[in-house]
């Protein structure tokens, strides 16, 4: 038996023009071959429409340059009817180019001035809607040329951003061009003043919903004449006259919806409203504060007529106006939706309580007024996923941005409210979010991905973005050829790899090669796409599978290129970090020395350290600090000028945030690994600004300062600098002080450097009075540190340990030092031969302080575990130091700490021995 079905045909009628008619076919005939290779181009008409309503226009002008047939096709009336220009460029060439094809074009949303101004070349003489955004510069004129060439517009509406240089005469265009005009609604209108609200009433008889919002003045007393008014909105409209306005609106014969939200409207006026207008039966007063300070209205005093405010039950009062109300409750506006409501009233009331709830709700989220928050928890995030579903795109569009924008507390630190974020999860709205971003509607894409983005900074609410598949979709989105849809993906990418459980599904889904290609493709012009592109890369180069990920897709030469180009900050913050992060990962991958290898990179990071904003100069000096672990890296940035850069950055930074001064600090400790480096940073004036650092109340600075001293101490001229500039006393505060461990150990260290002898050497000669003064200040900072030195070795120590030591050489007894005198990060430093070396030799010195300090720190390099540990060994071992240490063991002049110690460093070297060195 054939089945047979009813389907849609395109005939060719006058003019080409393609239209829709059902003839019945038998599915047998569609002629398609059974094997699975299907001729794209032999389609019915029919079914290539359908594909290309599903289409964006930059994909359907793409498929309609494949071969003539679709080139017609393309053209087609009904593809052509609504056109949403806002995601791109549109200028007169684009508009001229597209004229051909919007003979039929009806409907046109379009942002910006410059698209404002194209909008005539498109020679759509039949456009009966325009909505435009972004429309601060549009002109009078401007407005007045585009209605003038659309006598046929039925519909204007310019928001909801201000229009200041609109003005009243661009109204009295408006009306005296378009006579069938039925709906006008305008934002942000400095003055609308009588003579343009009555050119309105005489010459557009077919006005029935006017909306003058955000306006600084509206004549309230000619709105009275506009009798064929049904819905008005001066929503934010400030300087009303409301004892006029109750007084005359109430004789608006067809006024049926009035919303005065955002307005300082009392109680009185209200009232009078409510009770005096025959036909009106909704009143909208959301966000009113000096009405929401009055005594409530009870809408049984008001006829029965509908009060919208912030204090009543929004979707109980909407449940009123049907005649069945026990199902509608939270579901009002779904249940409306799928009704078969033939009531036309009605369905035009619900019709613009949607677009109205969805601005009022839009303006008061941006606003974010104080003592909201039981309303967003209880109503308006409800409210906000209800609109979501709305047949109307634009309220789709404004509640998914409402979504994005009242969770946010604190914009310029990324904070969200968790109440309403987990509010929004809690009912359902991280799969209606998903199901927009799935649209072909790319402004509901970017909507939707702009509020995904937002609540998943929360954790929670990111975990069921995850679950929901939303990674994928996300990555899907990011690489969108619209950059408006393509930057709001990335921006949710970058949240959701803020969690480490979410980075590698992020790779998985292919999202470190899309946005890595964002940047190639955004290169200029696209200064938000770069920033959160390259702040999600940044996230996932912090984990070491996926740095080799953003390597691979050819992340390295990408944010390079960034951090060589661009000039804005937020851009050059996040690719500097991202490439610190890449560097992070030490002998794990090989990053860092790629990120080295490419071409500019060390000098561009360089440049960037002389940024005016502290968040780029901080993650500029990060990177180098992570780059400077790499020999090459070392001296490659050290001949780009970073030592000079380095010490200016940290003699800056006194009064800077402790992240910069922790990080211009530690870019100066990885440099001055080598010697040459140390010395040039000790000649540029590098150890004054150090000194200051290692005074700084933070911990992490505390550190990254000692090590930086410590590593310039090992030379004499440093070391003296360091006496001479006061440092001796910041090193023994540090010692004797800071919380971190590992600060008094390397501050340890530094002290001992200066005055194990070397520095007496080498002090400079000049008049005896002045010479016995250096030498009376160089025995006082010496006695000083030695006591410090020996008090900080001795909160090592356990007595009952030691003398257990002492008197047994047994494994438990000495591993019972070691644990009480691990400082577990001390395993991580890596020290050269020279190093190694002089501690050994430290071991001969005549003072017992000294001895049992390179003993202590000998220890610290060798313990078993540690990541350099079997490099240290075999440094020690090809230098004989074993002969020392067992003398310095056995000798009885050396103190207690020094020979346990001592015996502990041999046991490692032994450890270490039976091991496979690998250095």
């Amino acid at each position: 038996m054939t089945r047979r079905v009813r389907r849609k045909v395109a005939k060719k009628g006058k003019d080409d023009a393609v239209s829709l008619s059902y003839l019945e076919i038998e599915v047998e005939d569609l002629g398609l071959e059974r094997n699975g290779n299907v001729d794209w181009t032999s389609l019915p008409d029919d079914t290539v429409i359908q594909l290309f309503s599903c289409l964006n226009y930059r994909d359907r002008a793409s498929l309609s340059s494949t071969c003539k047939t679709w080139r017609v096709l393309g053209a087609s009336q009904c593809l052509w009817s609504s056109l949403d220009l806002r995601a791109h460029k549109f200028d007169t060439a684009t508009a001229t180019s597209l004229a051909s094809r919007c003979v039929y074009l009806q409907k046109l949303r379009f942002r910006g001035a410059e698209s404002a101004d194209a909008i005539i070349h498109l020679q759509a003489k039949n456009l009966r809607e325009i909505s435009g955004d972004y429309c601060r510069k549009i002109t009078d004129a401007t407005l007045s040329v585009i209605v003038a060439r659309h006598e046929a517009l039925e519909s204007l509406q310019l928001g909801p951003d201000f229009c200041e240089r609109i003005t009243g005469d661009a109204i009295k265009a408006v009306a005296l061009c378009c006579p069938k005009l039925k709906k006008l609604r305008l934002s942000g209108i400095k003055d609308v003043y009588a003579d343009a609200i009555n050119a309105l009433a005489k010459h557009c008889p077919n006005l029935v919903d006017v909306g003058f919002l955000d306006c600084l003045n509206v004549d309230e007393a000619a709105l009275e004449n506009v009798s064929s008014v049904r819905f008005l909105s001066v929503a934010g409209t400030s300087n009303m006259k409301w004892d006029v306005v109750s007084q005359l609106w109430h004789k608006l014969p067809k006024l049926i919806g009035l919303d005065v939200s955002r307005t300082d409207i009392g109680s009185a006026a209200i009232s009078r409203l409510l009770s005096s207008s025959l036909s009106l039966k909704v009143l909208c007063a959301l966000n009113c504060p000096v009405r929401e300070e009055e005594t409530s209205i009870s809408t049984t005093k008001t006829n029965g007529k509908l009060l919208l405010a912030l204090f009543s039950d929004i979707f109980r009062e909407l449940s009123s106006l049907f005649a069945k109300t026990s199902n509608k409750g939270r579901n009002v506006f779904l249940d409306w939706r799928c009704s078969k409501n033939k009531d036309k009233n009605l369905n035009e009331i619900m019709t613009w309580l949607e677009w109205i709830l969805s601005h009022t709700l839009l303006r008061t989220a941006e606003s974010n007024p104080q003592g909201l928050d039981n309303f967003w928890l209880k109503q308006g995030a409800a409210l906000l996923l209800s609109l979501m579903q709305s047949s109307q795109v634009d309220v789709q569009e404004r509640a998914a941005t409402g979504l994005a924008t009242f969770v946010v507390i604190d914009d310029e630190n990324a904070s969200i409210d968790r109440g309403r974020a987990e509010a929004v999860m809690r009912d359902g709205g991280i799969r209606l979010l998903l199901n927009l971003a799935k649209s072909w509607h790319e402004g509901l894409q970017s909507e939707a991905a702009k509020a995904l983005a937002n609540l998943s900074v929360n954790a929670n609410v990111a975990k069921a973005v995850a679950e929901e598949g939303g990674i994928n979709i996300l990555a899907a989105l990011a690489r969108s050829m619209n950059r408006l849809v393509a930057e709001e993906a990335a921006g949710g990418l970058w949240n959701l790899s803020v969690g480490e459980e979410h980075k590698a599904a992020i790779a998985e889904a292919g999202g470190v090669k899309a946005l890595v290609d964002l940047i190639f493709k955004w290169s200029s012009g696209g200064d938000g796409v770069l920033e959160r592109a390259a702040g999600a890369l940044a996230n996932l180069a912090a984990d070491d599978k996926c740095s080799m990920e953003v390597a691979i897709a050819g992340g390295v030469h990408a944010l390079v290129m960034l951090a060589r180009n661009c000039k804005f900050e937020g851009v050059q913050e996040q690719a500097a970090r991202a490439l610190a992060n890449l560097a992070s990962h030490g002998d794990s991958n090989s990053n860092n020395a790629a990120v080295g290898q490419e071409a500019g990179a060390l000098e561009a990071l360089v440049q960037l350290t002389r940024s005016p904003h502290e968040g780029v100069r901080q993650e500029a000096a990060g990177a180098l600090w992570n780059l400077s672990f790499d020999d090459r890296n070392r001296e490659a940035i050290a001949a780009a000028g970073g030592v000079e850069a380095l010490v200016t950055l940290a003699q800056s930074c006194s009064n800077a945030s402790p992240g910069l001064q922790e990080r211009a600090a530690g870019a100066l400790w990885g440099l001055s690994v080598s010697e040459a480096n140390s010395i040039a940073i000790g000649r540029e004036g590098g150890v004054a600004p150090l000194i200051a650092l290692a005074r700084s109340d933070t911990e992490d600075v505390h550190e990254t300062a000692a090590g930086a001293l410590w590593n310039l101490a090992f030379n004499h001229s440093n070391a003296l600098r360091i006496v001479e500039e006061g440092g001796v006393p910041a090193l023994v505060h540090l010692c004797s002080s800071s919380l971190s461990k590992m600060a008094r150990f390397m501050a340890a260290l530094a002290l001992a450097y200066m005055f194990d002898g070397r520095i007496d050497e080498f002090a400079p000669m000049s008049s005896s009075s002045e010479s016995t003064s250096k030498s009376v200040s160089l025995d006082g900072a010496r006695r000083m540190a030695l006591k410090h030195i020996e008090a900080f070795i001795r909160t090592f120590s356990n007595p009952q340990a030691f003398a257990a030591a002492a008197a047994s050489s047994a494994p438990a007894a000495l591993a019972q030092v070691t644990e009480k005198a691990r400082i577990q990060e001390a395993g991580h430093l890596r020290c050269s031969g020279a190093e190694i070396g002089r501690f050994v030799s430290m071991l001969r010195n005549s003072s017992s302080i000294l001895k049992a300090c390179a003993a202590f720190a000998l220890l610290q390099f060798t313990i078993p575990g540690g990541r350099h540990a079997v490099h240290h060994a075999s440094l020690m071992q090809g230098g004989g130091a074993a002969r020392v240490l067992r003398a310095a063991a056995a000798a009885a002049t050396s103190p207690i700490e020094a020979k346990i110690f001592a015996r502990i460093v041999l046991r490692n070297l032994e450890h270490h021995h039976q091991v496979e060195p690998s250095i």
